[in-house]
């Protein structure tokens, strides 16, 4: 079974260095800039980002790692498991989301990471995501040209990380045949 994390080391390292270049870039600290956004008078995300840019000439990146630190009072986010199970509630995806976690295990170091609305699959960088399709199915995004297997699709637009350009619908286990298992191989060897 694939280490559960909420981050790879790598993420890790990335928002430390995202951290260490807001507080050189702009002389305050994270827990100062998250009292300012605290300040903040929208309630939406998007809107709160778009206010931090506008009024304080944050980044995206910056933005976001602010409004990260300003709403970690609200409470911890739910256990891995926790969300996992809420995310693969239906039995028909939940049997698939199994399926293509026994694939993956048999992978070396790939660390597991639950979000909201995705499962994510990395080594160094991500290499894969599956989310859950109503009616029971799956879809599994990897880190591959579409024109790679004629099997794979173009990646929409997708929560995950945009280096998974390309997606595989599976509504069956048989699907989660041995050629998808090259393809998780191909997509993991290149991460």
């Amino acid at each position: 079974m694939p280490e559960t994390a909420e981050t790879t080391e790598r993420q890790a390292r990335w928002f430390q260095s995202l951290k260490a270049g807001l507080e050189r870039n702009t002389g305050l600290t994270l827990d100062q800039w998250a009292a300012i956004a605290r300040g903040c008078p929208e309630t939406a995300h998007r809107k709160r980002l778009a206010w931090m840019k506008a009024h304080h000439g944050l980044g995206q990146n910056h933005a976001s790692l602010v409004l990260r630190a300003a709403t970690a009072n609200h409470g911890p986010l739910p256990d891995p498991a926790s969300r996992a199970q809420a995310l693969w509630a239906t039995p028909a995806s939940l049997a698939l989301y199994e399926a293509l976690i026994a694939v993956i295990g048999a992978l070396p170091d790939v660390v597991m990471t639950q979000r909201k609305a995705f499962t994510a699959f990395s080594r160094t960088v991500q290499f894969a995501a599956a989310r859950p399709l109503k009616g029971g199915g799956l879809l599994l995004g990897l880190a591959l040209d579409q024109a790679f297997d004629p099997r794979l699709s173009p990646g929409r637009r997708e929560a995950w990380s945009e280096r998974l350009k390309s997606a595989v619908h599976i509504a069956t286990a048989a699907q989660l045949d041995d050629h998808l298992a090259q393809l998780l191989v191909s997509a993991h060897d290149r991460s």
